[in-house]
């Protein structure tokens, strides 16, 4: 499992850390803004259509309605697997 970190906005990802944290803490510094930032995993062993999973602690934002570990938009959740699809493939 390869954790990351997509800035929807700025159609750009981190990838790798120990936590979604320190992926986040590498857009953060490169100017990304924090309610643009969702966390994801991606399978590399899995089928194309389980490969990528949208749940990481950084995804819970009350603010933004989002009360669980995983995106529950699913516009967001397209928005996140096109972005990671176009820069680390299918």
């Amino acid at each position: 499992m390869i954790k990351g970190v997509v800035d929807v906005e700025k159609d750009i990802i981190a990838l790798g850390g120990e936590l979604h944290a320190d992926s986040e803490a590498v857009l953060l510094q490169q100017g990304s803004v924090q309610e643009n930032l969702w966390g994801f995993n991606i399978y590399t062993d899995q089928p194309k259509n389980k490969k990528i999973e949208y749940t990481s602690f950084i995804n819970i934002r009350p603010s933004q309605n989002n009360n669980s570990l995983e995106v529950q938009d699913k516009i967001l959740k397209n928005k996140i697997k096109n972005i990671i699809n176009r820069l680390v493939g299918d």
